[in-house]
């Protein structure tokens, strides 16, 4: 005897890719919230099929993303590899908004912890003290002002990626302007207030739509 989850018949495995494809597609332009009657209209197949594939909205965006998200997770280990720190910042978060202008859904999914399924979080926990090491050693060097902290960094993505979504349609590169502009205001800004802590990084994605 054995627990191994049997493989799926051959027309039940071309289902199950046709279902994710025109979910991806679809979500790329449209965002997460697809409803699943256009995604199996799109992929030739029965409500009955998307549900058994995928009974969770969950199931369907861990299969989707979850390589997408690996590869962000990558970018952040060879961004702290970097020994320039602010370059590392810098093209960390340039190489992961060009991932989610490829994608909507994956935007969202990135730039929403409210969406966040266990595959997200995960992602978060892996990058944030990434992230944060880099932020340090760029204060220590001058390289940013004191009191910087991860969160304005997130502050950051939120701003553009909120760029991007809004400018996807009509200005798709517009995005990278906004990058630029951000970017130099977090290097060069004289920041006001007490540094934000973790619920307000939180809130931030949480409510950013």
């Amino acid at each position: 005897m054995t627990d191994a989850v049997p493989p799926l018949r051959r027309d039940a495995e071309r289902n199950r890719q046709l279902l994710l494809r025109a979910a991806y597609e679809l979500m790329a332009v449209n965002g997460l919230n697809v409803p699943y009657e256009d995604i199996a209209r799109a992929a030739g197949t029965g409500m009955g099929t998307m549900y058994r594939r995928f009974p969770q909205r969950q199931d369907l965006l861990d299969a989707l993303f979850s390589e997408h998200i690996d590869t962000v997770i990558q970018l952040a280990e060879q961004a702290a590899g970097n020994e320039d720190a602010w370059a590392g910042l810098a093209w960390f978060l340039e190489r992961q908004l060009e991932i989610e202008a490829q994608s909507r859904g994956l935007g969202e999914l990135l730039r929403s912890r409210s969406q966040a399924t266990a595959l997200v979080q995960r992602a978060h926990e892996r990058m944030t003290p990434l992230v944060a090491g880099l932020i340090a050693r760029a204060v220590r060097a001058g390289q940013l002002p004191p009191g910087a902290t991860p969160a304005d960094f997130a502050a950051a993505h939120v701003m553009v990626g909120s760029v991007m979504d809004a400018s996807r349609d009509h200005a798709p590169r517009l995005w990278r302007r906004a990058l630029a502009v951000a970017l130099a205001g977090l290097r060069h800004a004289d920041l006001p207030g007490d540094p934000p802590d973790e619920t307000a990084i939180d809130l931030l994605y949480n409510d950013h739509r």
